[in-house]
């Protein structure tokens, strides 16, 4: 191990630890609130059998200007909001509030369109033998689209990541963070090179498995 790796290994876990921490908040809601949104956007879309033009169209603006934000000005914006929610608008923390709401319109978008491309005689048949919401989200939707659904996230993951390299403005620490503080900072471009290939390696695992899962549950 090279020697710079060894002399910052402590800051370096504590790095991961907090890009870690950071993007599995931002998972949990992407699923937890993005997921139910996302399918909320597509049964009340024209033409679906839940149709309902006020809803989609409130929903739907609100997803479009939240990821209209460039995602900087996104957090600077939210820092009352943060301060009233987590008591502080500084830390690893507070930075999961900007992050989760990003997460949230991210993935709700691209669980819309994996639901879009389910074919419509899947709904078809579903209402007509009578399936209740619930049954024709988990029994029909669910189960056509998982595939789309599992790249969606992975992508939506990767973007997390992404997001979460800058969030050292709000002293949300990370990899990213680290890279700028430790290594651009202080000129030393090998140690934020190590940082830039642990992210990479990183990125690289999550679609791997992202797609051997979304190829595995394929049965299309």
């Amino acid at each position: 191990m090279p020697e710079i790796l060894i002399q910052y290994k402590t800051e370096i876990w504590q790095s991961i630890a907090e890009t870690f921490a950071m993007v599995g908040v931002s998972i949990l809601a992407a699923i937890l609130v993005g997921l139910p949104v996302g399918t909320l956007l597509f049964l009340c879309r024209k033409g679906q059998v839940f149709e309902n033009p006020y809803i989609f169209s409130i929903v739907n603006l609100l997803v479009n200007v939240i990821r209209s934000f460039p995602f900087l000005l996104l957090v600077v914006f939210l820092i009352p909001f943060t301060r009233l929610v987590i008591g502080t608008a500084i830390g690893t923390a507070a930075a999961t509030v900007p992050l989760s709401i990003i997460a949230i319109a991210h993935y709700s978008r691209l669980v819309e369109q994996s639901l879009l491309d389910v074919p419509k005689g899947v709904m078809e048949a579903a209402v007509s033998m009578g399936a209740s919401v619930r049954e024709i989200i988990f029994k029909f939707l669910y189960v056509e689209a998982r595939s789309g659904l599992v790249l969606g996230l992975t992508t939506s993951i990767i973007s997390f990541i992404s997001y979460s390299t800058i969030m050292g403005v709000v002293g949300g620490g990370g990899i990213g963070d680290f890279a700028i503080r430790y290594g651009y900072q202080q000129f030393k471009t090998d140690l934020m090179m190590y940082m830039i290939l642990i992210m990479v390696i990183l990125v690289q695992l999550i679609q791997f498995t992202g797609t051997t899962v979304s190829r595995m549950i394929d049965k299309r």
